[in-house]
């Protein structure tokens, strides 16, 4: 399930010094003021609904500098897997308990595996029943070289044993101080390679799993805004089949559908010149 986050994002830029020690250090940097509830977050047609999550708070840094995006370049080795929900935060519920936190995280193992076999390094956002803040998730992938973020979610809408991928919408135009990018919109830079990387793990995932869609498609997706990386979100759906098995027998063909995705986008990251363009 994708996260509905209703939050004023605020437009003050920090310096240079306080913001490159954040991202070098991996800094867990946290939700604006009252952080949203983990709950759907797709504005498309297709959004499946929500389900209340516990709030994070805290302040986040609300500027980067594009040469912290641009340290990303080199060679795409890293993936950064992000199960999402957690802890107090299980996502949906389905039938006899289920619940889109364990399931997620059963996918993120499986997907790891599948990735090293190509051989990517992979982080996990989290590897057991705890909650990272939104914020603490992104700066997991923005705090690594080479990389790329997927954060998997699973719908509780939607055709039972279909997969889509989505992307972060584009983000309207906004004057910022010279030299700097506001922090929650990191992600600006990426958007094509990330419809790039979209495009090919959904097109893996129509092969495997019939009635997916060829595409990717846009939404508001709050893990993806301040990532300083190409990011994409999978989405499996539905948490509401009546056999929970069918679920968990999806794994192998998620995982193999990502793995082969990413390694079929390493040649495009790997030529493109400068982060967020085609190369």
């Amino acid at each position: 399930m994708l996260l509905d986050v209703r939050i004023t994002l605020r437009n003050r830029i920090v310096g240079f010094g306080s913001v490159l020690l954040a991202v070098l250090g991996g800094a867990g940097f946290r939700s604006f003021g009252q952080a949203p509830t983990q709950t759907q977050q797709l504005q498309t047609t297709q959004a499946p609904s929500g389900q209340p999550a516990s709030a994070q708070s805290s302040t986040a840094p609300p500027g980067i500098l594009p040469q912290q995006a641009q340290a990303q370049r080199g060679g795409l080795t890293v993936v950064v897997i992000d199960p999402a929900h957690g802890g107090t935060d299980p996502g949906a519920r389905g039938a006899g308990g289920m619940r889109e936190s364990d399931l997620v995280l059963d996918y993120a193992a499986q997907a790891r595996k599948s990735l090293q076999a190509q051989g990517f390094q992979v982080r996990l956002t989290r590897q057991g029943n705890d909650n990272p803040s939104f914020d603490d998730r992104s700066a997991m992938a923005n705090a690594q070289r080479g990389t790329v973020f997927v954060t998997l979610h699973v719908s509780s809408t939607g055709s039972p044993g279909t997969v889509r991928v989505y992307t972060m919408t584009d983000f309207p135009q906004a004057a910022s101080a010279p030299g700097l990018i506001p922090w929650d919109r990191a992600q600006a830079p990426f958007l094509e390679l990330s419809r790039q990387l979209g495009n090919l793990v959904q097109g893996q995932l129509t092969l495997q799993f019939k009635g997916s869609p060829n595409t990717v498609q846009p939404a508001t997706i709050r893990q993806l805004r301040a990532t300083a990386a190409p990011a994409i979100a999978v989405e499996v759906s539905s948490i509401l089949v009546e056999d929970p098995a069918e679920l968990g027998r999806m794994g192998t063909g998620i995982a193999d559908a990502i793995a082969r995705g990413v390694a079929a986008f390493r040649p495009i990251y790997d030529a493109s010149a400068v982060p967020g363009t085609a190369p």
